[in-house]
C-alpha cells in the first residue's frame, strides 16, 4: 500500500444491544449469531473513496477525529513495508472539509516502530497514542523474532492541533502493547495487551495473551483498572454510555468478541461474534451503535 485512502470502514456491523445482568449467573463466552445481530439493519454502501496522501512509503493503521472544528487523520508510514521496523514513523493530517489536508506533525522512536496511532480527545487536549515494537537499528522484522514483553506506549499531545508535543514514554505501559483509548469522566481508558504474568518464553505472539483496561488521570501515567480479555488477548474498542457502562469488540484470532461490563468492572459478559474483526471500531452513529474493521475473505 503505498498511497492512504479516505473511505469507510470495511467490514460494519449495526448492532442493538440490551442492558445485561451482570450479577451473578454471569455467563463468560455465549455466542451472538449472526441473524441476532442483523435484525433490521439497513444497507452500508460505500460512496467516495478519495486518495489524501501519497510518498510512495507503506501507509496504513490509521484513525480519524474531529477536535476544535478540525478533522484530523494519523496513521503509520514506513519505506520498509508492513514489517516491525525502526524505519516507521506517525504522520498527523488536518483538514477542515476532509478534502484538503495538510501535515501538521511527525514522530518517530528511535529503535522502535511507532505503528497503530490512535487519537484521544481528553481533558481539552488531542492526544495520539502508539504502540511500539522494541526492533533495534537493523532491517524490518517478523513478528515471531520479536519480544513482546519489551513493548512500551508513546503519545504526542496538542492543544490547539498545531503545536505538538515530541514523543512521551507512557509510564506504566512496558510490556503492553497499547491499542485504542476512551474517556469517561475525569479518567482515560487504554486498551493494552500482554503476556500473561510477563511469561519468559518463545518469542511472538503466543495465546497466552490478556488484553487490559489501563487508567490515566492525565493521559499519560497508567495503572491496571480491569481485564478485557484474559485469554487470547487483542486490539479492543470499547464504548461508554452515560453511566459508565462499557460496551466493547475485542479482535481475536478466531472470531470477534462482543465485550460488556458495569462499574467497577469487575465481572465482564464475553460474546462469541460470528466473525473475525480485525483493527476494531466501536461509535454511536445515527442512533444506532456501529462495528466496523477489516474483514478478510477468501
Amino acid at each position: 500500500m503505498k498511497h492512504l485512502l479516505l473511505t469507510t470502514i470495511a467490514a460494519v456491523l449495526l448492532v442493538g444491544c440490551a442492558s445485561l445482568d451482570l450479577g451473578t449467573n454471569v455467563q463468560p463466552n455465549l455466542e451472538v449469531t449472526k441473524e441476532s445481530l442483523l435484525v433490521d439493519t439497513p444497507k452500508v454502501d460505500v460512496r467516495n473513496v478519495r486518495k489524501v496522501f501519497d510518498d510512495g512509503h507503506h501507509n496504513a493503521f490509521t484513525d480519524l477525529t474531529l477536535f476544535k472544528g478540525v478533522y484530523y487523520l494519523s496513521f503509520r508510514s514506513c519505506l520498509d513495508g508492513h514489517g516491525v521496523s525502526p524505519n516507521a514513523s506517525v504522520i498527523i493530517l488536518a483538514s477542515r472539509d476532509t478534502r484538503k489536508w495538510k501535515q501538521v506533525h511527525t514522530f518517530s522512536v528511535p529503535n522502535r516502530d511507532t505503528r497503530d496511532p490512535h487519537f484521544l480527545v481528553f481533558k481539552d487536549r488531542l492526544f495520539v497514542y502508539t504502540g511500539t515494537w522494541y526492533s533495534g537499528n537493523g532491517p524490518a522484522k517478523s513478528n515471531t523474532d520479536l519480544e513482546l514483553n519489551l513493548h512500551l506506549g508513546y503519545a504526542s499531545w496538542s492543544g490547539d492541533g498545531a503545536k505538538w508535543s515530541e514523543p512521551i514514554l507512557l509510564d506504566g505501559t512496558f510490556g503492553h502493547y497499547v491499542w485504542r483509548a476512551a474517556a469517561f469522566g475525569e479518567k482515560a481508558f487504554l486498551c493494552g495487551r500482554r503476556k500473561i504474568g510477563f511469561d519468559v518464553g518463545p518469542k511472538g505472539e503466543p495465546n497466552d495473551i490478556e488484553s487490559l483496561m489501563l487508567e490515566s488521570d492525565d493521559g499519560l501515567i497508567w495503572r491496571k483498572r480491569a481485564a478485557f480479555q484474559e485469554i487470547a488477548g487483542d486490539e479492543t474498542a470499547f464504548l461508554f454510555d452515560q453511566q459508565g457502562g462499557i460496551l466493547g469488540i475485542g479482535r481475536r484470532r478466531g472470531t470477534a468478541q462482543l465485550l460488556q461490563s458495569n462499574p467497577p468492572y469487575t465481572k465482564w459478559i464475553r460474546r462469541n461474534l460470528d466473525r473475525h474483526i480485525g483493527g476494531p471500531l466501536i461509535a454511536k452513529w445515527g442512533g444506532r451503535t456501529v462495528v466496523g474493521g477489516r474483514h478478510s475473505t477468501d
